[in-house]
């Protein structure tokens, strides 16, 4: 162990950086302790010169999540190992013993159930395991339910009658010399009153396991042999015994799905990711079977890519395994930096070779892309639910509250955002939350015209007062209804019409795609209007920093933080909407375009075609004939209307996601 730098000072990094020349070059793990001397960091590195020399630099230049890391830290120190694959096996060893606050942790939180089978005892017993693994008992799974497993055991105990009870029932039975309930039923060779001798009940757990390990053909074909030979000997109540038998046989193996007819021993990983969590499905295919799953979502603690969060996963799930564990092919959906690391780490605690690999074709490809839907469907239930919770959003609201030290909880959010390609069709789009839920009656669409693309701030300035300007002027035009109260006080309505205007009222909070440039424009563009009341903020996509106008650093929300998880949703869905906007009038004008050489169609009749088929791809999709049946297009109109897309296909350019089927317009706010 090198000299460590054990100086206490909060002064900053640069209080505990090491002599420059110090750090050694070889690979290596580090840890960085606070002040107290507790482990907050660990980490490996091929050259730690080069890894720790990064963490000294301006911590202004450091992610934020870093540089919270180096400035609570008051000294850092390493271990120099020969190999990386030492370095591999001495982080986790580390993680596992301190727990460092800054490391990432993606851990599942849930007690899965595994079939568990005692062989070290003298009879072995089946039952159902959850919690730490135990030696001297071989286990299958993880299964998502206990009571799948049961339900298999349950089946498969009258073909291998093998012990299933508990300490005390077996001996108690062998004490009164009476076989419980499973051993009358013939689910139990009854060990415990010597029906059967210890080496016959082994014989049995070994077949039984054998089966579970996914050798089921031969167990098939044997009880089908036996069957057949008791019914030509004219036995036919053994053979209607063994008929039953081979009838749980099938039965089990149809409740786990063959999905690779190659005998596979795979893990299969795949993740749903957004900016805040990340939701892990894992398929563990055994002898070609889906044995088990598990699945979780945890929190995302750092800007780390989908190659990073798989480097995690791997140190997490199996440098601790045992060697039946791990299996001879782990499936990934993207390759760590030091595979060839990883890949000797398991091979050698497994005791032969372990691939990682990512699938590109076949039935292995096709089942990385089943249990990545099972990611995204497990990260999209869980998005629901926790948006669902009031609780939960009441929380979120008074954390943005807090943070941006808003006079009031923000129950009405608006958040803007620019969507361009290129710098054409520059469009804008509007989403409003109200108590944590989105309003989707409220949305609006801008378009920007006149502008260069690329200049999102001057778009996001013309946005915010084309926004407010209508709110002052709805304000100034509406009278409060007598009858009505809406979530934001009395229902403003137009005194002529007697609607509501759902414009006349001011968000508690504004929030820009965006960082600093963009806050800025939105709040110059709220005090040209005169409006100095409503707060605005920028949610930066890359870090998710939250900015706030005239102020140099962002505020850092903490990535558990149900505030900023209500933030993040409100900008994806702002993002969302925008591209929608976009890639309609994209599409839109793109037909247009096709159609403009066509001899005959004026605008009226290319808006009432837009209208009939509403996208570029049912057109295309469409015979002449049906473009014929359209009102005020003849025969040989379609056939030019026809021709005409038909030389477009292969050309790139999205489909029309949505068109106005009143008008055929695109709506404009």
């Amino acid at each position: 162990m090198p000299p460590a730098r054990p100086s206490r000072s909060t002064r900053g990094p640069h209080s505990y950086r090491p002599e420059p020349g110090s750090i050694p070059t070889q690979p290596g793990v580090y840890r960085f302790r606070d002040p107290r001397g507790r482990v907050v960091y660990v980490g490996k590195a091929k050259n730690l010169r080069a890894r720790l020399s990064s963490y000294f630099q301006d911590v202004a230049h450091l992610h934020p999540r870093t540089a919270t890391m180096v400035t609570t830290a008051a000294s850092v120190e390493w271990t120099v190992v020969k190999t990386e694959v030492e370095a591999l096996q001495l982080e986790y060893s580390w993680i596992k013993e301190f727990d460092p606050r800054f490391n990432v942790k993606y851990r599942d939180d849930k007690s899965y159930p595994w079939l568990a089978v005692t062989v070290g005892e003298e009879f072995p017993r089946v039952m159902v395991g959850r919690g730490a693994k135990r030696k001297g008992t071989r286990y299958f799974g993880p299964y998502s339910h206990a009571w799948a497993i049961r339900e298999t055991v349950d089946l498969l105990l009258r073909v291998f009658p093998m012990r299933s009870c508990s300490n005390g029932v077996f001996k108690r039975s062998s004490q009164i010399g009476r076989p419980c309930l499973l051993g009358y039923i013939d689910k139990c060779a009854a060990p415990c009153v010597g029906n059967v001798s210890a080496e016959e009940h082994r014989a049995i757990v070994d077949d039984f396991c054998d089966f579970m390990g996914g050798h089921t053909t031969a167990f098939v074909k044997r009880i089908e042999r036996e069957m057949y030979a008791a019914s030509d000997a004219l036995d036919f109540e053994k053979a209607a015994r063994l008929r039953d038998d081979l009838g749980a046989l099938h039965k089990a193996l149809e409740k786990q799905a063959v999905v690779l007819g190659d005998g596979t021993d795979a893990d299969v990983i795949a993740l749903a990711e957004d900016p805040l969590e990340v939701a892990v499905q894992i398929f563990y295919v055994r002898g070609g079977r889906i044995r088990g799953q598990r699945g979780w979502v945890a929190d995302r603690v750092d800007e780390g890519g989908t190659a990073e969060l798989v480097d995690d996963f791997l140190l997490q799930l199996y440098a601790g395994a045992g060697s039946d564990e791990i299996p001879r092919e782990i499936l990934v959906p993207a390759l760590p930096a030091d595979v060839a690391t990883y890949e000797q780490l398991l091979g050698d605690l497994r005791g032969s070779r372990v691939a990682i690999r990512v699938p590109q074709r076949g039935d292995k490809r096709t089942l990385q892309d089943t249990v990545a839907q099972n990611a995204a469907q497990a990260l999209a239930l869980h998005k629901t639910k926790r948006a669902s919770d009031l609780t939960t959003r009441n929380r979120a609201l008074e954390e943005i509250q807090d943070a941006l030290g808003l006079d009031e909880v923000p129950l009405r959010i608006e958040c803007y955002d620019i969507s361009h390609l290129q710098g054409s069709e520059i469009v804008a789009s509007m989403v409003v939350f109200e108590d944590g839920l989105a309003r989707k009656s409220e949305y609006r669409r801008f378009v920007i015209r006149g502008q260069d693309g690329s200049d999102d701030v001057r778009a996001m300035h013309e946005v915010i007062t084309r926004r407010f300007k209508r709110l002052l002027d709805e304000q100034a035009t509406s009278v409060p209804s007598t009858d009505v109260d809406g979530a934001n006080g009395p229902m403003l309505v137009d005194p002529e019409t007697g609607r509501p205007r759902k414009f006349a009222y001011a968000p508690g909070l504004v929030v820009v795609d965006g960082g600093a440039p963009q806050v800025a424009a939105a709040q110059r563009a709220l005090a040209e209007l005169g409006i100095v009341d409503i707060p605005v903020c920028g949610l930066a996509k890359r870090l998710e920093e939250v900015w706030l106008p005239g102020q140099e650093d962002p505020v850092i929300l903490a990535r558990s933080s149900e505030g900023l998880y209500l933030l993040q949703r409100i900008r994806d869905e702002a993002h969302r909407f925008a591209i929608t906007h976009h890639r309609s009038r994209r599409s839109k004008s793109m037909v247009e375009s096709l159609l403009d050489d066509v001899p005959g169609l004026g605008e009226v009749r290319r808006k009432t075609l837009i209208k009939h088929f509403g996208s570029l791809k049912r057109l295309r999709e469409a015979t002449a004939e049906e473009i014929a049946q359209v009102p005020g297009i003849g025969a040989r109109t379609a056939g030019a209307i026809k021709d005409a897309v038909s030389r477009s296909t292969g050309k790139t350019g999205p489909a029309i996601v949505s068109v106005n089927t009143a008008t055929g317009e695109i709506e404009e706010g």
